[in-house]
């Protein structure tokens, strides 16, 4: 009995020992924490140094942060390759799925695919492959160099052999990002929606993070289209979707994105675009898939049909950005039929629920630009109908920063084809002067020149 007890007091002397001595460590730990935390936020990077190495070493389960900020330290301030892989290495092998989760474990892929190619230290195959797990937790949260990058690397390798993997990351990208844009645009309009509102400096700050992000998201869709921009014509999406159509025809996402590629391809004219648009109509009974079948419908001659179809999806629908995009859509189909003047006042409506939607002004100068020679019979006429669309070009750019590069090219065609000063002198008026642009357009327009 006597060494029972001794046994216990001893194994309980043991435990104690451990747990103070684990007490103990967690103590200290969280006191190098504070100070590694305070100084890095203070920008003692020296001081901060000095506790990350010791909280690197003995807790490294401890926060997130000390890969978050020491990924700085260690590339940045340090400069040290190999302590910059044992960051990441560390990181991932402690913290894989963080609550804060996909976007910075998605981010710390991206990250470090930056450093070591910007540092030379590992080789492109290398690069691609850590890129395509940030790729596969989270595209949107990558930088768009790296999803350039990536995308690249699909396109090249998978091209020739299977063109529908290419289509496929095109498509899952474009979807994540759309996302995150859809996001920023609805907090950009809650924010600005009251012109006569002055802003206080955090919701500036606020405003200004979201204007950036939004442009840098909108900068991927361009990059992306022109990598495919050969690849993605209907000689060859037709062949490729007629070949798969048969095993994906209740495949909604399949479809979907068959049906919207051979839509914004121009691809409407083949028969195959009507039997994708009525089988994603049926297999995916939703507004998206009304508004394309609507187009088919249309295109057969049936009109009342296919405007019971469109009010149909827009009446399905109860976001206001989704409400904008598919007014938008019919707009673009109105155009693609001739129709000018209902194109215009769709994308107008498209206007009425996202104020801020520079496709729906960049497509109302896109149709004035198609006029130019039908509103004026001499060259100052014809010319000043760029005057119209370059207002709109300019609108575009004012208020939706995703498409401000895209804008800016159309301004500056615009600007170039606007009459010069030799024929606005020989048109008798001068620049400042109001003019109104004849037939359809009927807008007053302030007289400018390309010079």
């Amino acid at each position: 009995m006597k060494k029972i007890m001794f046994l216990l007091a001893v194994c309980t002397f043991f435990v104690t020992a451990k747990t103070n001595a684990q007490e103990d460590a967690n103590r200290e730990c969280q006191i190098k924490y504070n100070l590694f935390k305070g100084d890095y936020k203070s920008k003692k990077y020296d001081d901060a140094f000095t506790n990350w190495t010791y909280l690197l070493d003995n807790c490294k389960d401890l926060s997130v942060n000390i890969y978050k900020y020491g990924s700085k330290l260690a590339q940045d301030v340090k400069k040290d390759p190999a302590l910059a892989k044992r960051v990441y290495e560390q990181r991932l092998e402690f913290f894989p799925k963080h609550h804060d989760t996909k976007n910075n474990i998605a981010k710390a892929h991206s990250d470090y695919a930056t450093y070591l190619a910007k540092n030379k230290l590992a080789s492109d195959v290398e690069i691609f492959n850590i890129l395509e797990l940030a790729y596969k937790i989270s595209p949107k949260d990558m930088s768009v160099k790296n999803i350039y990058k990536y995308f690249q690397g699909i396109t090249d390798k998978y091209k020739e052999t299977e063109p529908q993997k290419v289509f496929d990351t095109y498509d899952d990208v474009i979807e994540s990002v759309g996302e995150k844009l859809d996001d920023y645009t609805k907090k950009i309009n809650e924010l600005t929606k009251d012109s006569t509102r002055v802003l206080d400096a955090k919701e500036k700050r606020r405003l200004r993070a979201y204007n950036i992000n939004s442009k840098a998201l909108g900068q991927i869709e361009g990059g992306l289209d022109k990598m495919i921009i050969d690849l993605a014509t209907c000689e060859n999406l037709i062949p490729l979707y007629k070949r798969d159509f048969e095993a994906n025809r209740t495949n909604e996402t399949w479809l979907k994105r068959a049906v919207s590629r051979m839509f914004y391809k121009g691809c409407q004219s083949d028969p195959l675009y009507a039997d994708l648009a009525k089988a994603y109509a049926e297999a995916s009974p939703s507004p998206e898939a009304y508004a394309f079948y609507a187009n088919v419908l249309e295109d057969n001659g049936d009109t009342s049909g296919a405007a019971a179809m469109r009010q149909k999806s827009f009446d399905l629908e109860t976001d206001p950005i989704k409400k904008a995009r598919y007014k938008l859509k019919f707009a673009e189909a109105a155009k693609s039929r001739g129709q000018l003047a209902k194109a215009r006042s769709l994308a107008r409506e498209a206007l009425s629920f996202n104020r801020n939607f520079g496709k729906a002004y960049l497509l109302i100068g896109r149709l004035y630009q198609s006029s130019v020679n039908k509103c004026g019979s001499s060259e100052f006429e014809k010319r000043m109908v760029y005057a119209a669309a370059l207002r709109q070009a300019k609108k575009a750019s004012a208020v939706d920063p995703s498409i401000s590069s895209l804008a800016r090219r159309y301004i500056a065609t615009y600007k170039g084809n606007l009459p010069s000063k030799k024929v606005i002198f020989n048109e008798a008026v001068k620049i400042g002067d109001s003019y109104t642009i004849k037939c359809w357009i009927g807008e007053t327009v302030k007289v400018a020149s390309s010079d």
